[in-house]
């Protein structure tokens, strides 16, 4: 008898082992309903989820949800979604059978991942700005706590704002992952008090970390990122990809380890990683190289050492950002995000047995075509694949970091506004996006270039007209607008109303060289409007300046650290203590509530649209 209940007992233990365990979710452009059937893919540029019948392999539904989404999530076992909405500001929930709209939940700014409870009764979503992450209540879509204390400027301690990107829910559900997506810091946030329990370091040079996966039975998370080595400006040692594996137990030993991606498979480059996803079996893990197109399916081994093994390289389409696998384990699934298809594979012998078209192309021939030479880390725009454009300006985006160019330290700005503030870079070196071609010849990217024949000197005539390609390029890299800034969404505070006299005081002389609709006096008509703001006699590399051009002031908010060489780490630095003789506006004599003022009257800019009053100003000049 007692043999036997012994034997009883093993049955059961090993049934409870062989359980399918559930790792949570982390966040995606993807996902799949629990039972298998239906897709969910977000559109970023298209504005919209549609909704893939994964029997039948047909599009059922395209909804349309707002401006770039981000993330989205079936909500428990039901047909009923989530979605981020990144550039509105809100959390959008739909109904995946009758293609509806349900509800709408306006956050802060910037929600980018989500990932729902078992239930589906709450989401979880990261704000990037301002480092928060929300709880929502599914049933009347009302954010029931916030994790975080909101701080988004760069801190002593830290390089780049600790913006949040990436996030999973453990399976136990009382923990949530979330990542740094310029530090690639990794924080554990209890779900029982909402505070910080446990935290992953990283190397100073880690950047990018846009999404994170649990394995489904192992202590063990998986980002991809990239190294930004800020000293080194050449192709082969700039930017490298990695996927880092991190150790969720608390203690002593290695608690995170580092792959880097373009020696794993001998010495074969991929550029990029994007995003990662497990089996449901915890044997197989895809990671998607956005800047490459292609994807390693590797075997998980289970030794604290090794961790992956190679299997096998998949070529994919153009800038694929999403992979994600079945409820059962038989197919993957990844999102070629700019040939606007979700293509599926057998999980087995890694063959593609379905392709479907979750949109049309929105964008235009034109400016898809520059976006994919932006985005790409092939021949013609480089020549040994570990960069691209977009390794430093993702989506129009800073990386965060200041870079050792040849003419010194040099910040890298956003992309915000471009095509109104010629001319481009600090030293206004180039009067013309197509003057990139230097950058894409040069040793940075090493490649073919997009001018056939000889291309002609910045500054001098005008390299645009003379590649189809390269005006492309240039079409895309002006295209993106200023964020509106979410400290202005009910009109200027008090504090930003006194701080806006300030600014335009002819005390301060902020106006005088950030003028215009862009708060900048920076125009493309030589000779050039540059400044001795008295920051260059601290850059002992700097071999262009003192004076650099003006930077526009919209959306400064989330572009820390600032001027040219970085060293402002907030927007107060750049008024007190880099500020050396009141070179940079006259505001040593204000008090510290004035400076105060002045700054929330910054971090709400723009508090309007500066486009149209950008074409008037644009028409005047034209016409004088």
């Amino acid at each position: 008898m007692l043999t036997a209940l012994r034997s009883a007992a093993m049955v059961a233990l090993l049934a409870l082992w062989c359980l399918p365990a559930n790792a949570g979710s982390s966040n995606s452009l993807l996902d799949i309903s629990a039972d298998g059937r239906w897709m969910a893919a977000a559109n970023r540029d298209n504005g919209s989820v549609t909704i893939v019948d994964l029997k039948s392999n047909q599009t059922v539904h395209e909804i349309p949800v707002g401006h770039h989404p981000e993330g989205v999530t079936f909500l428990g076992d039901t047909t009923n979604f989530a979605v981020t909405v990144y550039g509105d500001d809100q959390v959008v929930f739909c109904d995946g059978i009758t293609g509806k709209v349900t509800g709408r939940t306006e956050v802060f700014d910037e929600p980018y991942g989500i990932v729902s409870s078992i239930d589906g009764s709450k989401v979880y979503v990261t704000l990037e700005y301002p480092a928060q992450v929300v709880e929502i209540n599914t049933a009347d879509r009302k954010i029931t706590r916030t994790f975080g204390n909101g701080q988004n400027e760069v801190q002593d301690d830290a390089i780049a704002p600790p913006f949040l990107r990436g996030i999973a829910l453990s399976a136990k559900e009382n923990r949530l992952y979330v990542t740094e997506y310029l530090t690639c810091v990794v924080r554990a946030i209890s779900l029982v008090d909402g505070q910080e329990v446990d935290r992953w370091v990283a190397n100073s040079s880690d950047n990018l970390a846009r999404q994170i996966t649990l394995h489904p039975t192992r202590a063990k998370a998986y980002m991809p990122h990239i190294r930004s080595r800020v000293n080194v400006n050449r192709g082969e040692g700039s930017v490298v990809p990695f996927v880092s594996v991190l150790s969720t137990t608390a203690g002593e030993g290695r608690r995170r380890t580092t792959m880097p991606m373009d020696a794993f498979n001998s010495i074969f480059v991929v550029a990029n990683p994007w995003e990662t996803a497990i089996s449901p079996d915890g044997k197989t893990l895809c990671a998607v190289f956005a800047g490459t197109d292609d994807m390693y399916v590797c075997n998980v081994v289970d030794d604290d050492y090794r961790e992956l093994i190679f299997r096998r390289v998949v070529k994919l389409g153009h800038n694929p950002r999403a992979v994600r696998f079945s409820p059962d384990g038989s197919k993957f699934y990844v999102y070629n995000t700019l040939d606007f298809e979700v293509v599926g594979f057998d999980a087995d012998s890694l063959r593609q047995v379905s392709k479907v078209e979750v949109c049309k192309n929105p964008l235009g021939e034109e400016k898809l075509l520059g976006k994919i030479l932006f985005y790409t880390a092939l021949e013609p725009m480089v020549g040994r694949r570990w960069i691209s454009c977009s390794s430093c300006h993702p989506d129009g985006d800073s990386d965060g970091r200041t870079w050792l160019n040849p003419e010194g330290l040099r910040n890298t700005t956003a992309l915000y506004g471009m095509a109104w503030t010629h001319p481009l870079h600090w030293s206004a070196d180039r009067d013309e996006t197509q003057d990139f071609e230097h950058t894409i010849r040069g040793q940075l990217m090493q490649g073919r270039g997009l001018i056939r024949g000889a291309v002609r000197e910045a500054l001098d005539k005008p390299n645009k007209g003379l590649s189809k390609a390269l005006d492309a390029l240039a079409v895309y890299s002006n295209a993106h607008p200023v964020p509106r800034s979410p400290y202005a969404k009910q009109g200027l505070s008090d504090a930003a109303k006194r701080g806006k006299e300030i600014f335009f005081s002819s005390e301060t002389q902020c106006a005088s060289c950030h003028s215009g609709p862009y708060l900048t006096d920076s125009k493309p008509v030589q000779p050039y409007m540059l400044h001795d703001v008295g920051t260059g006699e601290s850059d002992k590399h700097e071999k262009m300046g003192p004076k650099y051009d003006t930077p526009t002031l919209l959306g400064i908010y989330r572009t820390a650290p600032y001027l040219h060489h970085g060293e402002a780490k907030t927007l107060k630095d750049v008024l007190r203590k880099n500020n050396p003789q009141d070179k940079h506006g006259k505001t040593s004599q204000l008090s510290d509530s004035q400076v105060d003022d002045l700054v929330e009257f910054l971090k709400a800019l723009p508090y309007e649209d500066p486009i149209p009053a950008g074409k008037a100003a644009q028409l005047i000049e034209v016409d004088r």
